[in-house]
């Protein structure tokens, strides 16, 4: 959105100086951060009530100079506001408008020191564009990470959630904005069938088409929108599982081969746990496989015990459903044993809880084990049972 019509007067002296080029002399310097705005008073106090102020209280012994060190979104967003004070042409998109819109607020730009303010405006553009907008509502969400405490107190950060669960959560067939979905063409979209008619159908909207957008937030805001998600109680169990279990998949490399990065344990141990919390509780929801490679990941990560027992529980209600390679967990460093035999001991005898009598083992799961002592392990526990 473009607010203003004059031409952009500012011009650069240097990294640190910012002054307006007009014919009339500045009678204000304003400092934020490292950077100097010359202005003119007249246009910034017109519109913002904290300058005001500011200027009224100042030493005399500086003359107009006035600080505003921390003002959100540092000098870039103070000079949208001020070209806004001047009326000069700026733009606002869903990169810069969170911090203008914190900006502005810190400047007290209100409808109450003169109507039309940009507070006013850039509601009315978050209202109208932003959030009407799937990826628009997203790129906001992840530039409020910098601005968390203006973002809560704005709700901006409510308002991008309630705005994506909302988008997330609508009937597929109501679906007409853009996403991204990597996913093998059919052959009739591709007019290689051998069948297919020289007409192409309209395909329809997956029920996962949300799934990978959200794959680019960071670990804290995707847990709330998850949350958010299923509050809504409109999505399905299996879909949010195929949601954490793409996260997982693009957020800790390695982890579809079983490996986990060891360059920064805290961050992917607190990854792994957020995933565990955020696992929907229906069964079957997710596989069993990718529930044993996040036990593998937590045992690795050190993770906590009530994420393993967790995971352990889970596992033990569709333990059938795992195969041999799910279950070699290498034991710790400097173990008798290469697997852990006792991770998988434990996941049988749970298992045993949930059932009544022995369930043969399917020829393609759980099969004769290449290790001689977990196999042994696993045929007593059902010899037992």
């Amino acid at each position: 959105m473009k607010l203003g019509s004059k031409p952009d007067s500012f011009q650069t002296d240097g990294d640190s100086i910012r002054y307006v080029a007009t014919e009339l002399a500045t009678d204000i310097i304003v400092n934020v951060g490292d950077v100097k705005f010359y202005c003119h008073k007249f246009p910034l106090l017109s519109k913002s009530a904290r300058l005001q102020k500011l200027v009224a209280t100042s030493n005399d012994e500086i003359g107009d100079e006035t600080h505003i060190q921390d003002i959100p979104g540092g000098p870039a967003a103070f000079e949208i506001c001020a070209k806004f004070c001047y009326g000069m042409t700026v733009t606002l998109n869903a990169y810069n408008v969170v911090a203008a819109r914190c900006a502005a607020e810190y400047l007290e730009m209100y409808e109450t020191v003169e109507k039309g303010n940009l507070i006013y405006k850039i509601d009315v553009f978050l209202n109208s564009s932003i959030f009407r907008s799937w990826k628009d509502s997203i790129t906001v969400l992840q530039t409020t990470k910098s601005l968390l405490a203006w973002s809560e107190e704005l709700k901006v950060i409510s308002r991008s959630l309630d705005s994506i669960a909302s988008k997330a959560s609508i009937d597929t067939s109501l679906v007409e904005w853009s996403y991204t979905y990597n996913r093998k063409k059919l052959p009739s979209e591709n007019g290689n069938s051998p069948q297919w008619n020289g007409v192409r159908k309209q395909q329809t909207v997956p029920k996962d088409w949300w799934v990978e957008d959200l794959c680019e937030l960071h670990i804290d805001l995707y847990k709330r929108v998850i949350t958010t998600i299923k509050a809504k109680g409109r999505v399905s169990g299996d879909v949010i599982g195929e949601a954490v279990h793409a996260y997982a998949l693009r957020r800790l490399p390695g982890f579809s081969k079983g490996m986990i990065p060891n360059n920064d344990i805290i961050k992917y141990r607190s990854l792994v746990e957020t995933i565990v919390w955020l696992l929907p509780t229906e069964k079957g929801t997710v596989s069993c496989s990718f529930l044993l490679r996040l036990l593998r990941a937590a045992i690795l990560l050190d993770c906590g015990e009530m994420e393993r027992n967790e995971l352990t529980r889970r596992i033990s209600k569709q333990l059938p459903e795992a195969t041999v390679t799910d279950l070699l967990i290498r034991s710790p460093a400097g173990e008798a044993t290469i697997y852990d035999v006792d991770i998988v001991h434990n996941l049988v005898e749970e298992f045993m809880t949930h059932v009544s009598q022995p369930i043969p083992l399917k020829r393609n799961s759980m099969r004769a084990l290449e290790v001689p002592s977990l196999d042994q392990m696993l045929l007593k526990c059902w010899l037992q049972s």
